[in-house]
């Protein structure tokens, strides 16, 4: 695999000087290579001989870094995010890949001294989401090869595209930095611009369901699994994404919130739309819907159903599957009926094989795009067992498995693959949801534990608890860093009102104590009923349960009052 052209070649090792009026980014790699000038006014950049001397009036800090993430604007200032501090995580194709375990966020906003106070109060408010940003997990990164795009996809790359900076190679879908690194790319400073993508590589619950009018869905993730060996290079992709037509799910107290379908009569061009887009970067596509026939799940597997019946066709294809009604909750391994179903385009698509000249000996022609609501839990045990049964048909072409031998029969490697997908259902679950993956224990050991169902209890609860209290500040966050919106001063925004009184204590715990100790006073009024109080208790019993509701409703609507009003001016094209 050829790595970008040497002029291209990012800066692995870096200095920071941060002098009271301007960072100084310094190439440490030995190159001697120009210096990056960034001032702490206007964000104004430009490339310098070598680093200013200091003095007593102009004393830096000085810190190692280990690449620039971008820059963004907010109303006044500018906000330098750089990484701090990662670690070696593995290798791809060769090339070392590393995960970004510290972010810092480096304002440029003296400006902000000659703004008006309004300004300053709205400049305060927006900042505070960077810090949600300085906390993103799963965020991986290599100096020399494009992680953004599959071994396939790499390995069929013209010369003349491996030789540009490796932003320039990248899949736009995937780049988690795309929009912050614009303001470097208009400098034509490639040598400092780090693509970054956010996953889970081992050796991405949001405010955000359905599709946009353009065909991108929510949740979107490409999984690729690569096997090397006797000198082979294999490799297996599969997707997943929410369904493709535009829905939604209104957070409110209820545990499973109401689902509504917006412009149906939008629904067939969008959905067009995205599988033409699949069909390019794929080719033929499976579609495997794991959502329930029933209640409101239902509505939308039906509205999915009615939207395929004009797609479908050679390369497109569609299958429902009713996890739930078929597997329950325990008895995962009826499965095996949804293989039987698409065993045949497996077998035909195949996956990808390079021999061990680097030559290609085969290819993978199609993929199998899978989904349940939040393409999480029942996703990421049906692509686990598809990716295991893709393995053992690698492993048996390579040489590896003989025409019987199945994973199951190596009880070693059998244990540590299902750790490995395990661990990337939980990690995926945990940047969308904030808990680990639900019936995770399936995965991890090939059944169904006591411990796992009562771990499975308690991440339901903490995702409830999330979803109400803390999702709609990180989903701010994470449209911000984004570019989903552009922050501007607009005379429809309402000053940012002061916190005080319940506002200001108003948090999780506070709700969590809220709603332990309510319920708890139900549970005893119920517990202490005799036949002589039964009506007497059953009302106290009642009242609780509306304290309960009342008091979370009331906490939940206070602690997120900057997420429920006019924040972000207008959305970026």
């Amino acid at each position: 695999m050829e790595v970008a052209d040497s002029r291209n070649k990012l800066h692995s090792r870096l200095r920071l000087w941060e002098f009271p009026d301007q960072y100084i980014i310094e190439p440490a790699d030995g190159s001697g290579a120009h210096c990056l000038d960034i001032s702490r006014v206007d964000a104004s950049m430009k490339l310098i001989d070598q680093v200013p001397e200091s003095n007593s009036v102009r004393v830096p800090k000085i810190h190692s870094i280990f690449g620039v993430v971008g820059m963004l604007k907010l109303l006044a200032g500018s906000y330098l995010v750089v990484v701090t501090e990662s670690e070696r995580v593995g290798s791809f194709l060769g090339h070392p890949i590393f995960k970004i375990t510290t972010l810092k966020v480096l304002p440029c906003d003296h400006s902000l001294k000659n703004s008006p106070e309004e300004q300053k109060k709205m400049e305060t408010e927006f900042s505070k989401l960077l810090s949600v940003a300085e906390k993103t997990t799963g965020l991986y990164f290599s100096y020399e090869v494009n992680l953004t795009l599959s071994s396939q996809r790499l390995h069929d790359l013209g010369d003349e595209s491996k030789s540009l900076p490796l932003w320039r190679q990248a899949e736009p879908r995937f780049l988690w930095n795309n929009y912050m690194l614009e303001v470097l790319i208009d400098n034509k400073l490639d040598q400092f611009l780090l693509p970054v993508i956010q996953g889970n590589i081992l050796c991405t619950r949001m405010w955000r369901r359905g599709a946009d009018l353009d065909g991108y869905v929510a949740n979107f993730v490409e999984t690729e699994q690569i096997v090397q060996m006797n000198g082979y290079s294999s490799s297996f992709v599969q997707v997943r994404g929410s369904m493709p037509f535009m829905w939604e799910q209104i957070v409110d107290l209820t545990y499973k919130p109401k689902f509504e379908i917006v412009q149906p009569e939008e629904a067939t061009r969008i959905a067009e739309r995205h599988f033409l887009d699949l069909r390019k970067k794929y080719g033929s596509v499976l579609a495997v819907d794991l959502v329930n026939k029933h209640g409101g799940e239902g509505r939308l597997s039906e509205k999915y159903a009615s939207v395929m019946q004009h797609i479908t066709g050679d390369d497109i294809r569609y299958l429902h599957f009713d996890f739930h009604q078929i597997c329950g909750h325990i008895h995962f391994e009826r499965l095996s009926i949804l293989y039987e179903q698409i065993e045949g385009f497996l077998e035909q698509n195949g996956y990808f094989l390079l021999n061990e000249k680097g030559e290609k000996m085969k290819e993978q022609l199609g993929v199998v795009r899978s989904n349940c609501i939040d393409c999480l839990d029942r996703t990421n045990v049906t692509q686990s067992m598809i990716g295991r049964k893709m393995l053992e048909l690698q492993l048996k072409r390579i040489g590896v498995f003989g025409a019987e031998e199945t994973i199951s029969s190596h009880l070693n490697f059998d244990e540590r693959y299902k750790i490995l997908w395990a661990n990337h259902g939980d990690e995926i679950s945990i940047q969308y949801s904030g808990t680990p993956a639900l019936k995770g224990d399936f995965v991890r050991y090939g059944h169904r534990t006591a411990h796992g169902v009562l771990k499975d209890g308690w991440s339901s609860l903490v995702r409830y608890y999330l979803n109400n209290f803390a999702d709609g500040t990180k989903q701010d966050a994470i449209d911000l860093l984004q570019g989903h919106y552009i922050v501007a001063m607009s005379r429809d925004m309402a000053p940012v009102p002061q916190k005080g009184g319940l506002e200001a204590v108003a948090n999780f715990p506070v709700a969590l104590f809220v709603v332990l100790i309510s319920f708890w006073f139900a549970t005893m009024s119920l517990k202490q009923a005799g036949s002589d109080y039964k009506h007497k208790h059953l009302f106290f019993s009642l009242l609780w349960t509306g304290i309960c509701v009342g008091m979370t409703a009331l906490v939940r609507a206070n602690g997120r009052i900057f997420c429920n009003r006019p924040r972000l001016h207008k959305p970026r094209s």
